[in-house]
């Protein structure tokens, strides 16, 4: 049973994520391509997954030896193509490998149109604890537009289903700002997300991601999505999460006490992580390594004894302390200013924020005042340089 780990928003457990060790496993299986996505994914590729989780199992037995993982979580793609006994034997891998923690988070995403009592039953059974469905609307005409093939009576049922088989947090994601979205249909689909009493509620503005099918179409003369109706949206749904008693703890991000997710957490809190399959980008000893993002090539290599790594980055110490302020400033919570964050606040860029009440001091912490707002401190702290004071 996952231990409680208290208010998401505690300043507290913020820190003391960046202590915790976890694992990323990814899997890439699509049954099809949402025009938005632009993770390493693959559709039409479902004879691949056997080889797939042989290699991932391959890859976890090459990685070297570590410490008890206090959250393990299985992205994608889309994890729940898979049958429970395939992701059931990655994380007795990890498990084997690295130990898990008193009370380690395992999580995994999942797509509403494959939830079901025996697929529900067996990863319970296999040690999942929390799921992630990615609803992202209750308004058909919205998720048909988003590429998506799920109903909003199966992601209300998925809920349901997880639920009665003890799943301990559900997380429900959703995205604001699909061209032709109006605002009384995204206030629905974030009252109908509230009422199925969801443990966490993650809400994600559409983004246009260059590659994708969602930016041609754009360049091909579609309608693009409306940064002000994005921001009506997000304090909308911040409005409703607040009334029905969700607890804001990251820009995107709401949750109940003890179900804020803990790899989420931990990433957030710069601590370490290993990471698995295409495209994993892991954080360990200071490294921050990534693997190949095609199938086939990740194949080989793993079946030929050799490393997925594509690359890695290796963060100089201010590139480390820009880092864990871009990272720390997502949280509710804020971040202790250290180094970086005092050249912030004594620079022309950190005095116009403060008087405009987006960016603050709180108990010896700083914080997003108007996390709409965020991405203007961000730019400021990229815009430090390392002899700042």
């Amino acid at each position: 049973m996952t231990v409680a780990i208290g208010p998401p928003d505690s300043a507290d457990l913020a820190d003391a994520a960046a202590d915790w060790a976890a694992a990323y496993v990814h899997i890439p299986f699509c049954a099809r391509l949402c025009p938005y996505c632009d993770f390493a994914v693959v559709a039409g590729r479902d004879e691949a997954t056997h080889r797939y989780v042989s290699a991932l199992r391959k890859e976890i037995a090459m990685e070297p030896e570590w410490r008890p993982l206090r959250a393990v979580y299985v992205g994608g793609g889309t994890p729940s193509r898979l049958v429970p006994e395939q992701l059931g034997s990655v994380v007795g891998d990890l498990e084997s490998r690295f130990g898990l923690a008193d009370g380690a988070e395992v999580s995994l995403e999942a797509n509403p149109e494959d939830w079901n009592f025996a697929l529900a039953d067996g990863l319970r059974q296999a040690g999942y604890e929390r799921v992630s469905f990615g609803v992202q609307s209750f308004d058909p005409a919205v998720l048909k537009s988003l590429g998506r093939v799920h109903t909003p009576d199966q992601a209300a049922t998925a809920v349901s289903v997880a639920r009665q088989t003890g799943f301990r947090s559900i997380n429900i994601d959703l995205i604001f700002g699909t061209p032709g979205e109006t605002n009384v249909s995204w206030r629905d689909t974030v009252d109908r997300a509230l009422a199925l009493e969801p443990d966490h509620l993650s809400l994600y503005a559409l983004t246009v991601e260059r590659g994708t099918a969602l930016s041609r179409a754009i360049s091909a003369g579609a309608p693009a999505p409306d940064p002000d109706a994005q921001a009506d949206a997000y304090e909308t749904a911040e409005a409703l999460c607040r009334t029905a008693g969700l607890v804001h703890y990251e820009v995107s991000n709401w949750a109940r006490p003890d179900h804020g997710c803990v790899y989420n957490l931990i990433t957030w809190a710069q601590g370490e992580y290993v990471a698995f399959g295409i495209g994993a980008h892991g954080h360990r000893q200071g490294i921050r390594p990534r693997n190949l993002r095609r199938l086939d090539a990740y194949l080989d290599r793993v079946e030929g004894g050799l490393s997925a790594e594509q690359g890695a980055e290796t963060l100089d110490p201010w590139g480390r302390e820009v880092e864990r302020l871009l990272l720390g400033l997502r949280r509710i919570a804020g971040v202790v200013p250290g180094r970086g964050g005092e050249a912030l606040l004594a620079s022309l860029r950190g005095e116009r924020l403060r008087e405009a009440g987006v960016l603050g001091l709180a108990a010896g912490r700083m914080v997003v005042l108007r996390p709409l707002l965020g991405d203007e401190v961000g730019r400021a702290v990229l815009a430090l340089q390392p002899g700042e004071r």
